[in-house]
Order: structure tokens, then C-alpha cells, then sequence
């Protein structure tokens, strides 16, 4: 099988989406075939509880939380994926982003 690709999930505040796409497009990821930049979007809503020692962008310890996030996805090439994921780590608010990486079986690109 040909696992040329990933899908990267994201999960994201809104108010950083557009310096992850800058962060993502710098990596070139979202580059299909003849186009680039690709990617897309949607709302989410997150639940969590920080725990003893974390310094949580949202939330209180001890406390559970829930807010609109998006869930951001987009494709990059196997091969880059290390390098795309501490991409988004860098502009990535909080301290223990969100980011699955699935592999990608593709005929084309």
C-alpha cells in the first residue's frame, strides 16, 4: 500500500486558526496535486478537566470545561509529518494539543 499521505486533525480555538493555516501552508502542507493551501474546517465543542500541575489556556484545575473549537483537517506527505506536526505545536495554544495523524491511501496526487 501507498501511504504517500496523512490527514492531520486539528483541534484549534477559533482566534488561531488563521496563524495555523499561515503555520500549516509554510510546511506545505494542504498541498494537493495542482493546488495548495487546502484544508478545512469545522465546529466543534471540547470537554476537558485540568489536572494538578497544568497551566491550562482555558479552564480551571479540578474543574471540567467545554468550549467551541474547531476541528481543523488537512493532508501533507508522510514523509513531512514530523516537521508539520511541531509546526502546529509552535503556534498551538495549548499545552497538550490535539493533533491525530491518519494515514492516507491514495490512487493519485
Amino acid at each position: 500500500m501507498n501511504f504517500a499521505y496523512c490527514k492531520l486533525e486539528i483541534f484549534i480555538p477559533e482566534s488561531h486558526l488563521s496563524v495555523l493555516q499561515k503555520a500549516l501552508w509554510e510546511v506545505d502542507a494542504g498541498h494537493i496535486g495542482n493546488y495548495d493551501c487546502c484544508l478545512s474546517y469545522s465546529p466543534v465543542t471540547g470537554c476537558w478537566r485540568p489536572l494538578t500541575g497544568t497551566t491550562p489556556y482555558l479552564g480551571t484545575q479540578g474543574v471540567i470545561s467545554s468550549e467551541p473549537e474547531l476541528k481543523v483537517e488537512v493532508t501533507c506527505k508522510t514523509e513531512n509529518v514530523d516537521r508539520t506536526v511541531e509546526a502546529v505545536k509552535a503556534v498551538h495554544p495549548y499545552e497538550e494539543p490535539v493533533i491525530n495523524v491518519i494515514p492516507l491511501y491514495r490512487t493519485s496526487f
